[in-house]
């Protein structure tokens, strides 16, 4: 992964964030700690789940 990219991820975000609440809009992701954990272990997840290589591929299970 590309430093770069992160850090522009990161600034998309915080004036993203900047806007929504300049805007006095809800933020769409949980403001509280548990919740941002969540998202985190989501990611975290994924991302064994893909280092093992093991999964399956639900549409072709499901014959869609």
């Amino acid at each position: 992964m590309s430093t770069q990219l992160a850090v522009l991820a990161l600034l998309t975000g915080a004036i993203t964030g900047a806007l929504f609440r300049l805007l006095n809009v809800p933020i769409p992701a949980p403001p509280e700690l548990p919740g941002i954990m969540g998202i985190i272990g989501i990611y975290v997840g994924y991302r064994v789940i893909d280092h093992f290589g093991v999964g399956i591929d639900l549409l072709e299970t499901l014959r869609l």
